[in-house]
């Protein structure tokens, strides 16, 4: 098969992907998006199934098109989402081609461009932009050994209570995910252990607003980079069920039993450390922090937005907090199945250049890498806060794109 060629090859049609066609098509440049599965294919088949978007529809979009069947104020299903993208991709015509996996991307010896090596040939392109996004590898902590328990999954591997063996359940993780799962799982009549770890925990909504707003309207979206030895902090935040905060308290009163950090496991027995009130309450101060924010804003604006002073108070810690458990043994209480809420890592064995810094993550600057012509999209903290959401990442492509057609110029100088 004989070599193809264009201007720019993106790898991934997820949101990162359909978002940076956008920007290059409207700047006419030709390019292809490959993907190895469907468009947005992490949202149909690596989420549970009653998944919702986190943000509101309103929010948890591209600029250009709304959500068809979703109220603005409602959360979206994760079929409705990947739905979303299939629409808005053809909407702008996106050369997206699916089912072709990406094997090797290298530089071209002495000369501009690269050499991009798929399922379907080569491409020879001047530019490549990595839009695989931060849920490449599932991440797994090698705490239990393999049989300990009927069942050890991954968050992205599990779809609903049924899935799972008869039996408690050991929810490890205390961001999204990890809270949904373990709620979903007590709702189904299963005994459950959730193991926090450090977390933000905003409200869902206050004094009328979603949390969404507060942090556009306090300029936090925007924060370009995160809190000292906050990088990687999960936020625990709900769509569910039309959307809510998260209360670990509360939690705690439906049943489920709150734990530190899982820390070791050895004959049976699991560790975690004795961190779940301190965790709480960080996570409880960066709740009150936002509202005391948000107050602060609608004083000093004049709005007229409905006090409420019940969001400030904490409910009583239960006694999971106050007298945490430090050692469980699986069998005698009953665990059959542990799900890790625990994270995804980068996987980019295929893009084969100079674009990493000594940890092995992308070196990179708003997307732009020290690799010229290789790019980043998608990644948590790319630009600001807000650069692994929907709409952040529309953003950060437009961006790219624009660095993309400034370099071409460069490029383009005296060939003629």
């Amino acid at each position: 098969m004989p070599n193809e060629e264009t201007e720019v090859v993106v790898v991934g049609a997820g949101q990162a992907g359909i978002a940076i066609s956008e920007h290059l098509g409207n700047l006419g440049i030709r390019h292809i998006v490959l993907e190895r599965d469907r468009i947005a294919e992490r949202w149909r088949t690596q989420r549970w199934d009653s998944l919702v978007a986190n943000g509101p529809a309103w929010h948890d979009r591209f600029p250009n098109l709304e959500f068809p069947d979703v109220g603005p104020d409602a959360f979206a299903t994760k079929e409705q989402v990947a739905e979303y993208f299939e629409r808005y991709a053809e909407k702008i015509d996106a050369p997206v081609r699916c089912g072709v996996e990406v094997s090797k991307v290298r530089k071209h010896e002495g000369r501009h461009g690269f050499r991009v090596e798929t399922s379907d040939g080569t491409i020879d392109a001047g530019f490549v932009v990595a839009a695989t996004g931060p849920f490449q590898r599932p991440v797994i902590p090698p705490i239990v050994p393999e049989g300990a328990v009927r069942a050890q999954i991954h968050s992205s591997e599990y779809r609903n209570p049924e899935q799972l063996p008869e039996g408690a359940v050991l929810v490890v993780g205390a961001g999204s995910s990890g809270v949904q799962i373990a709620d979903e799982l007590r709702r189904s009549g299963r005994r459950v252990f959730l193991s926090v770890g450090p977390h933000d925990r905003p409200p869902r909504q206050y004094r009328g607003r979603d949390f969404c707003w507060w942090l556009g309207v306090l300029g936090l979206w925007d924060l370009t980079t995160p809190p000292q030895g906050a990088a990687h902090v999960t936020i625990a935040v709900s769509g569910a069920r039309g959307g809510h905060s998260v209360d670990f308290r509360e939690l705690a009163g439906t049943g489920i039993e709150l734990l530190g950090m899982t820390s070791a496991y050895e004959d049976g027995v699991l560790s975690f450390a004795p961190d779940l009130a301190e965790n709480v309450a960080l996570g409880d101060e960066k709740y009150l922090e936002l509202l005391r924010a948000a107050d602060t804003y609608i004083e000093r604006n004049g709005l007229d937005l409905p006090e409420e002073p019940e969001a400030h108070v904490l409910g009583a810690d239960p006694e999971c907090m106050t007298d945490p458990r430090l050692a469980l043994d699986l069998a005698g209480a009953g665990v059959t199945s542990i799900v890790w809420a625990t994270g995804f890592a980068a996987d980019y064995s295929w893009l084969d250049v100079d674009a990493y810094d000594e940890n092995g993550r992308p070196d990179q600057r708003r997307g732009v890498s020290t690799e010229p012509g290789v790019y980043f999209l998608g990644l948590p903290w790319l630009s600001r806060r807000g650069s692994s959401f929907i709409w952040g990442v529309w953003h950060d492509a437009k961006y790219v794109a624009d660095h993309i057609t400034t370099r071409r110029g460069y490029l383009a100088y005296g060939s003629n």
